[in-house]
This record gives structure tokens, sequence and C-alpha cells, in this order.
């Protein structure tokens, strides 16, 4: 390793990779898990950036509802602020007619299906102070019989669509689903190299044989652009499936 190489952290590794390379790869959205929209700093950096994202949330995250109703004011004394509660406390108290049901996109045991909510919210900083506006996005699915959530934070316009928030926040899981591939049918991760520029060599080319596997099987079959747009509710998914 080159004497010159330290340490850095997965968020500082990419913003250093989207300052450098985010011309040359166009794109409309930073996607990331909870480990990544974790930390207030990286979230405000990519603000900073101009760059759209949607990141995971770990369920313990702070949040004002800037939607919900105001408390009761007496019209005396400072007027009271919107209280602040836990993401997983907060949605346990939602409607049911609060939440949409989508069809993302079909997966290789069927539509893949989520119940979702979006709204606008600040969420307490690492400082424990409490940040700028942001988009709460909140999907629920159904695994073996129990609801599971998962809660994403984005600086995206709060008009925009469900269905464009559930395609991004599903896209994410695409690129970890790559390199597994990668891994099993390319040998990503299985190398016996000494030299760094040896190791860089190898990672190079099992990304390279793996698009080259990805695009073969992908000859002779129908193209279809569905999955790979926009969510739609689950009647009209279904019935165009």
């Amino acid at each position: 390793m080159p004497k010159d190489v330290r340490f850095r952290t997965r968020h500082e590794l990419a913003l250093d990779m989207l300052t450098q390379h985010r011309a040359s790869l166009p794109h409309a959205w930073a996607a990331g898990d909870d480990e990544m929209g974790r930390p207030a700093w990286f979230r405000a950096s990519l603000r900073g950036m101009r760059e759209q994202y949607l990141l995971g949330a770990p369920a313990n995250t702070v949040v004002r509802d800037l939607d919900g109703r105001a408390p009761r004011w007496s019209g005396t004394g400072r007027r009271p602020k919107r209280p602040l509660e836990q993401m997983r406390a907060w949605v346990v108290h939602r409607p049911a007619s609060a939440w949409t049901e989508l069809v993302v996109r079909r997966g290789e045991k069927g539509p893949i299906v989520v119940e979702c909510l979006k709204r606008r919210v600040q969420a307490r900083t690492d400082e424990r102070r409490i940040g700028p506006e942001e988009l709460l996005f909140a999907t629920r699915e159904r695994t073996g019989g129990a609801l599971t959530h998962d809660y994403y934070l984005s600086n995206a316009p709060a008009d925009t669509p469900l269905e464009e928030l559930a395609r991004v926040a599903k896209a994410e899981h695409r690129i970890e689903e790559c390199l597994q591939r990668a891994k099993g049918e390319a040998g990503l991760s299985d190398y016996e190299v000494r030299t760094w520029t040896g190791w860089h060599h190898h990672q190079a080319l099992a990304l390279m044989a793996v698009w080259f596997l990805t695009r073969h099987a992908s000859w002779g079959k129908t193209a279809d652009a569905g999955d790979h747009g926009p969510a739609g509710q689950r009647g009209d998914r279904v019935a165009a499936a």
C-alpha cells in the first residue's frame, strides 16, 4: 500500500468519489443504507454539493414532524414547539389511511410490494441540535407475518412522488445485488495479490467480467424497462404486468 494512503471512512470516500467523478457519471440521486445516512454532517455535505439524496436512517433517529398537528397554545407565553420523537415511535401512531401500497418492481419471487408514506421533518443532528427541513420517507413490508419498517431521509422537494422515492429506495439494493453477483460469479473477493496495483487490477477485471455476464444473460430477452421505471400503485402495476 502506498505510504501516502491513509484510512478514511466510507463517508469520506463517498464524498471524494463524488467530487472526482460525478461530472462523468450523470445521476439524479445519491442513495445508501442507514450507516451512510446516520451522520448528519454527511447529509449536510451532500446538500452543500447540491446532491439529491435518499439515505437510510436508523429507527432511533429523533425527528420533529413538521406536518403533524401543532401543540395547543394558550395565547400567552412562548408558543410550544412540536414534539421530538424517535422514528420508530412516530410511525406507530400513523393511521392505516396514511400508508400507500405500491408495487416497486418485479422480483425473483414475484412483485415487490411495499406500503409507504412521507412527511416533512427536522432531524436531530450529531451535536443534538435541530437540523434543516428534510423529507422522511418510511416503508413497511410484511415478512413472515410481521411488519418490517425502513426509514429514509432526503433533501428532495416535499412534492416528490411516493413512486419515485420507492423506486430509489429499492434501487439501492440493486447495487448490493450486483456486488454479490460479482463475488459469486466473477471472483471479486477471491484474490491472492501482494501489491496495491495487483489488487486494483483484480477488482477491475472481476467487475468487467460480471458486466459481460450480465449483458450476455440479457441477450435474447424481451426489453422491458418496467423494473427501472417509477413504482406504481398495486392495481395499476399488477394489471400492466
